[in-house]
C-alpha cells in the first residue's frame, strides 16, 4: 500500500505546474509586483505587500497568505485561494468572479466595489469584513460562509454567524 501511495505522490509530482509544491520563481515574480496568470503560488508568502493591479487569474493560491496586504484592482478570477489568510487585506476593485475562497479567513479585509459573481464563499470567515459596495455578491453565497455584527454588507444581504 505505501509503495502505491509513494508512486501516486511522484506521478503528482511530476505534473506540469508541480500539482504538490509550490512553484519558488513564480512566486518570486509575484512578490516583486509582476503578474503571474495560472501560476501556482501554494503557500505564497505576499502579506504586507503592495501589489496593486496585479494578474494572478487562475492560479493555485491555496493556503497563500495576503494577510495585510494591498491588492486593490487585482484579478484573482478564477483563482483557487482555499484556505488562504486574508485578514486585513485591502481588495478595492478586485476581481473575485468565480474564485474559490472556501475555508478562507477574511476577517477584517477590505472588499470595496470588489467583484465577487459565481464566487464559491464555503466556509470563509467574513467577520468584520467590509464588502457593502462588493458587486456580484448573492444571498446564496453567504449562506455558507460566516460573519459578525461588523461585517458590512450591500443592502439587503445577510451573513450566518461564525461559530
Amino acid at each position: 500500500m505505501l509503495k502505491q501511495f509513494l508512486c501516486v505522490i511522484g506521478l503528482l509530482a511530476a505534473l506540469p505546474g508541480g500539482a504538490l509544491a509550490q512553484n519558488a520563481s513564480e512566486i518570486a515574480r509575484v512578490q516583486a509586483g509582476q503578474s503571474c496568470p495560472g501560476c501556482n503560488l501554494f503557500q505564497a508568502d505576499l502579506s504586507y505587500l503592495d501589489l496593486p493591479h496585479i494578474d494572478v487569474s487562475g492560479s493555485r493560491l491555496r493556503q497563500a497568505d495576503l494577510s495585510l496586504a494591498t491588492m486593490n484592482h487585482s484579478n484573482f478570477s478564477r483563482a483557487n485561494l482555499t484556505v488562504s489568510n486574508l485578514f486585513g487585506a485591502r481588495f478595492t476593485g478586485a476581481s473575485f468572479a468565480y474564485a474559490d475562497l472556501s475555508q478562507t479567513t477574511a476577517a477584517g479585509a477590505y472588499f470595496g466595489g470588489a467583484d465577487f459573481t459565481g464566487a464559491r464563499l464555503d466556509g470563509a470567515n467574513l467577520s468584520g469584513a467590509e464588502l457593502e459596495t462588493a458587486r456580484g455578491l448573492t444571498q446564496a453565497q453567504l449562506n455558507t460562509a460566516c460573519g459578525d455584527a461588523s461585517t458590512r454588507l450591500p443592502t439587503g444581504l445577510t451573513i450566518p454567524s461564525c461559530r
